[in-house]
């Protein structure tokens, strides 16, 4: 064989190699996805029934229930578009409030509503932890 044809066919291995791996790594994470909807996006339509999806959008005011046990909430999500009610129990995350942003991850249920396993609340990019509020100092000028 020539050393043309070794390199070709040594290519052409690798590229099949490379797009089997491929294969293999989206066939293994296809179940592990999370998709995201917006509450816009699901209305009207047909839910993702039990599959694991993210839900983001913001908590609606005066929408936040919580309930007697102290770790069960009820809150409404909304994007503007369309409003979709969440049922949490858990612990909330610090930056949780009526108003802010917030990602649920669970389950849409046949009602319409959603069952969130896990919350994760969302700051703008001028967020500073409270802890570091007071310590934060401007910088000295460097003029003589």
């Amino acid at each position: 064989m020539k050393a043309k044809h070794q390199r070709l066919t040594l290519g052409i291995l690798a590229v099949v190699a490379i797009l089997g791996a491929a294969l293999l790594a989206l066939s293994a994470l296809k179940d592990q996805a999370a998709f995201f909807y917006a509450p816009g996006d699901v209305a009207g339509k047909p839910l993702p029934l039990g599959k694991a999806v993210r839900l983001g959008g913001m908590v609606e005011k005066g929408s936040l229930i919580r309930a007697k046990d102290g770790v069960s909430i009820g809150f409404k999500v909304t994007d503007g578009k369309a409003v979709v009610p969440v049922r949490f129990r858990g612990v909330t995350p610090d930056l949780f409030r009526e108003g802010s942003g917030v990602v649920a991850e669970g389950q849409f249920q046949p009602d319409g509503s959603f069952a969130a396993d896990n919350l994760l609340a969302k700051h703008d990019e001028r967020y500073m932890p409270p802890q570091m509020a007071g310590k934060m100092h401007k910088s000295e000028s460097l003029e003589p």
